[in-house]
């Protein structure tokens, strides 16, 4: 999916690619526009491009090709700490020695200011975040959603016209987690600052985000607001890793507007809304689990006869697994609904199932014959590593770069 950028973007993609070992490409002709106060969530699998997206933009990694603008000016070559972009590590990178303030008071004495800006600011860093009685202590002495916020508050404090977000969550226990995800959006839209927030966790991304651009491959496969995302999936991956989705492959025999005919490899037809497929064209119709009704006697469209093969308990909700024609389907059901037997049943999928393009490995962006070519060359696995290597790399450039900065300070 191509997303040209806009004249008006605040942080600006064109044409970016990157490649760590000059062969494959990790980043694929990236075309992306962010607009000024927007919060956009960078979401896909591990190895998926988002991460190095993110270093690109962030001055830790240089572009193999393209171009990269912040508020209309090209960046490729502009060091990180000039970039005035704040950055939220994924281990935090709080500076153990220094107390909490310190670590507060630190990018400011970089940008020499004066020393009662630099204290009212610190001050005001940590009413923002709730922890004005935490100046005193170091990051050891705090729990874990605390050194968040104080990571938190210090790219914060010097008012950067852009904060990134590397996965900053993904240490916290789920409770914490998903009140760190309020915080962090109310900060966001009480100071009006823009946020690429980088995560695999499709939850934080429909909570948290204004937009949400989902990569695989090194390519964006939609871009869109969460609802969007998630009503209308532009293609099979998106509709698999965007929340739960049942999938039923078939072929398209018929479309009619904004509705189509498709005949499952069952033999059974079912009408679902159209997504970008056409007549005669292999297809998968994506039904999330809560459109899955349990049908009684009666007549009605999109019926299936299933055997429900199990029940699992999830507390508040039991899910059914349901075998029909060789296919797995799951719903969600609440506990007062469900009676315990397993049985034959009927199974009705909503008005709401859509169908979506089979996206096959080309469309992914993955030149399939030149990785055939590669294969002999340079196993998949090492390929991975050197990714993870590059990342390694960057987190540890920033930190030595803020190490270097402080003796600088001192």
């Amino acid at each position: 999916m191509t997303v040209e950028p806009r004249n008006d973007a605040f942080v600006a993609f064109e044409h970016v690619q990157k490649s760590y070992d000059g062969v494959s490409l990790v980043v694929k002709d990236l075309n992306l526009s962010i607009g000024k106060g927007e919060f956009l969530t960078m979401l896909g699998p591990s190895g998926s491009g988002k991460t190095t997206c993110l270093m690109m933009l962030a001055g830790f990694e240089t572009p193999t090709g393209g171009e990269i603008r912040l508020d209309g000016e090209v960046i490729n070559r502009v060091p990180p700490y000039r970039r005035n972009i704040g950055m939220v590590f994924q281990n935090y990178a709080l500076f153990p020695h220094m107390t909490v303030a310190d670590n507060l008071r630190f990018p400011l004495r970089v940008r020499k200011l004066a020393a009662n800006e630099v204290e009212a600011r610190v001050k005001r860093a940590l009413g923002m975040v709730q922890l004005e009685a935490f100046g005193n202590r170091y990051p050891q002495q705090l729990s874990g959603g605390q050194q968040q916020r104080i990571a938190l508050a210090r790219a914060l404090v010097f008012d950067p016209q852009l904060v990134l977000m590397d996965e900053p969550l993904g240490a916290l226990d789920k409770k914490l987690r998903e009140r760190m995800q309020l915080e962090i959006k109310h900060i966001q839209q009480n100071l009006g600052i823009t946020v690429v927030f980088v995560t695999h966790d499709q939850g934080e991304a429909l909570t948290m985000s204004d937009r949400i651009a989902v990569f695989n491959q090194g390519v964006i496969q939609q871009i869109d607001a969460p609802e969007t995302l998630y009503e209308y999936p532009a293609n099979s991956f998106v509709a698999d890793f965007i929340g739960e989705n049942n999938a039923l492959d078939g072929t398209v025999v018929a479309v009619a507007g904004e509705e189509c005919d498709v005949r499952l490899d069952c033999g059974t037809v079912l009408r679902a809304r159209t997504g970008n497929v056409g007549a005669g064209g292999r297809t998968r119709i994506a039904v999330r689990p809560e459109r899955v009704q349990l049908a009684g006697e009666e007549g009605g469209t999109n019926r299936l006869d299933a055997t429900v093969r199990e029940l699992i308990y999830l507390g508040d909700q039991i899910r059914l697994r349901i075998e029909l024609a060789g296919m797995w389907v799951s719903r969600l059901r609440q506990r007062h609904l469900v009676d315990g037997a397993v049985a034959r049943c009927r199974i009705e999928l909503a008005d709401r199932a859509v169908a979506v393009a089979h996206v096959p490995d080309a469309a992914l962006g993955i030149d399939v014959h030149a990785m055939r070519h590669r294969l002999g060359r340079q196993h998949p696995f090492l390929h991975r590593r050197a990714q993870q290597r590059s990342v390694l790399r960057c987190q540890e450039r920033g930190a030595r770069f803020l190490r270097c900065a402080a003796r600088g300070s001192a």
